[in-house]
């Protein structure tokens, strides 16, 4: 028996694939921790795991951060210079307080291996060759984030470079986050040289190919085919976790019409920004011969999302189960975030994506490319063109065809355990040989 430190941020979407590689590894034998904030704490512990929490991390400043950017930007984009200095304060200024507190749990604790959260830099920046860890990322992301001749540069949602016209965008994108990251970058070489380390030399995404493991919980195919990264580099398929041990199913899905098409609508776990979608979506699909079940998120209540008297086919809720409504659903409208995207190509159903911000254009342009749904552009999510795509989506086989075989290559695909194991391989060997 082993024990694996998953060090990771307090959000759902980075926390719930972690906690299903956690769990296939816990059933394997082995004793897991994790690492993370205290909003997280009481799900790490409730599925059976050992939690530390942060204690040198502002983790309330944190989300104010996050949630500011997403209640200061407009819809359609993130203003560079928002982003870049909540990504030097979130991402970079925290380094020195996660490289503290995981020392601190690794003296305690003792793990055999780290498995880390992409965009939590401590471990992967600093302690990795600092400290001589045995090391891993358990990204969260749809594709692979590093860089290579074969994919645009992340977060935009470009085009694969497949053309001329697609590269020479490719190469523009690519010197200008070259140009915007600099700054950046010295702040990291920096931090790294008051650890007697020497500069990176490239980018994170870069750097980030030197770990000897990088587990991507999706397949090749929602990646462009992706054929230009290092070995190390290994796609295991879905790694989704989405109910907490001991939670009852939700029943009152029984009690909705039958006979009509079900269309989900949501807007992610973690949604700051003004409703507009669900409120296209309340107006939109106000009496289609659909049933429409339309969740909020958790922290945010109904009652107050101002969406008005709602139609009889229309249905509100705070959260409801993906693997129970889902594999029901004839189709989804979403802002595009992975765990929701994944959880919906698992379950064969096509996509209607409005993509927001974070990786979210960058997981809408997959789904396109895979002809597994279609893309609403924000600024132009009004409740016809909304009602107009989930029409096209029920309306056209074609794109339930494609999201059936991806669900399928998905079900082929080693899964949590698939991660176990190769995260063992890690712990027994110096480097990782196991065929992706």
């Amino acid at each position: 028996m082993a024990r694996i430190l998953f060090t990771v941020w307090p959000f759902p979407g980075h926390v719930n694939p972690a906690l299903g590689v956690a769990k296939a590894l816990q059933s394997r034998g082995h004793e897991v921790g994790f690492y993370t904030g205290a909003r997280a704490v009481s799900l790490v512990e409730g599925e059976g795991f050992a939690a530390f929490p942060f204690r040198r991390i502002d983790e309330e400043r944190i989300w104010g951060l996050i949630q500011g950017l997403e209640a200061r930007s407009p819809i359609d984009r993130t203003p560079l210079k928002l982003l870049r200095a909540v990504f030097r304060e979130w991402l970079a200024g925290t380094i020195p307080q996660q490289v503290a507190d995981v020392r601190e749990v690794i003296a305690a604790w003792g793990p055999d291996a780290v498995v880390t959260d992409p965009m939590m830099w401590g471990p992967s920046l600093v302690l990795r060759e600092a400290d001589h860890l045995r090391m891993a990322v358990m990204a969260f992301f749809i594709g692979c984030p590093l860089p290579g001749r074969e994919a645009p540069p992340w977060g935009p949602g470009l085009p694969p470079p497949r053309s001329f016209g697609t590269r020479l965008l490719t190469r523009v994108a690519n010197f200008a986050n070259d140009i915007l990251a600099t700054g950046l970058r010295r702040e990291l070489d920096s931090i790294r040289a008051g650890y007697g380390l020497p500069p990176m030399g490239c980018s994170v995404n870069a750097f980030s190919a030197r770990l000897p493991l990088y587990l991507i919980p999706s397949v090749r195919e929602l990646d462009y085919g992706r054929r230009d990264l290092p070995s190390s580099v290994h796609y295991v398929g879905p790694c989704i976790w989405n109910r907490p041990s001991g939670q009852a199913p939700d029943r009152w899905l029984e009690g909705l019409p039958g006979g009509q098409p079900w269309v989900h609508v949501t807007e992610g776990t973690a949604h700051y920004q003004d409703p507009f979608v669900l409120r296209a979506a309340a107006s939109g699909l106000a009496g289609l011969p659909v049933q429409a079940i339309l969740t909020t998120g958790s922290q945010r209540d109904p009652e107050e999302m101002g969406l008005g008297a709602v139609a009889s086919n229309i249905h509100v809720r705070r959260w409801v189960s993906h693997s129970e409504l889902l594999p029901r659903c004839a189709a989804l409208v979403t802002t595009g975030g992975a765990g929701t995207v994944m959880a919906a190509i698992q379950a064969g159903v096509p996509q209607l994506i409005v993509p927001t911000r974070w990786d979210k254009p960058d997981n809408a342009r997959r789904v396109v490319e895979a002809g597994a749904g279609l893309r609403l552009a924000p600024g132009k999510c009004t409740p016809r063109r909304l009602r107009e795509g989930v029409e096209r989506l029920l309306a056209e086989p074609e794109f339930g065809r494609n999201a059936r075989r991806l669900s399928k290559l998905l079900a082929e695909a080693p899964g949590p355990t698939g991660a176990a194991q190769l995260i063992e391989s890690l712990i027994g060997e110096p480097s990782v040989a196991c065929p992706a």
